[in-house]
């Protein structure tokens, strides 16, 4: 029985590819669990095969992890910067006012005389 592929990264600015998807963590699991309920009883899946894919899911879910971080470490940089960003087709442009994060994605707090908004850091075109 052939291990489950796990090449997978997160990154913060990862836009979604027309045509492709990612596996997550969650996504790997269910492959897992799917595996071993279907597979042969007369032919179990060795241990060491179970344990090598249990190790490769612990690894997956921490370099998810140390990515989140690492973007959290360069967002928080650039508090205080000048940035400018498009917000459903609208330009803004303020100072970085702070960091929010949602759901493992990063979003900068920019402000301006006019107001305060929640940009995704994907939707950042400039940081001065």
């Amino acid at each position: 029985m052939s291990i489950i592929n796990t090449d997978y990264y997160y990154t913060a600015n990862q836009e979604q590819k027309l045509g492709t998807t990612n596996l997550d963590k969650d996504d790997f699991l269910k492959l897992l669990v799917t595996q071993l309920r279907y597979q042969d009883p007369l032919e179990p899946m060795d241990n060491n095969e179970y344990i090598a894919q249990l190790a490769q899911f612990s690894s997956l879910e921490q370099m998810q992890n140390l990515n989140i971080q690492m973007a959290s470490l360069s967002a928080i940089s650039t508090i205080g910067k000048t940035a400018k960003a498009v917000v459903e087709q609208n330009e803004v442009e303020g100072t970085i006012k702070g960091i929010a994060f949602d759901r493992g994605s990063v979003n900068l707090i920019i402000s301006n005389e006019d107001s305060e908004v929640k940009v995704p850091i994907e939707n950042v075109a400039e940081i001065r």
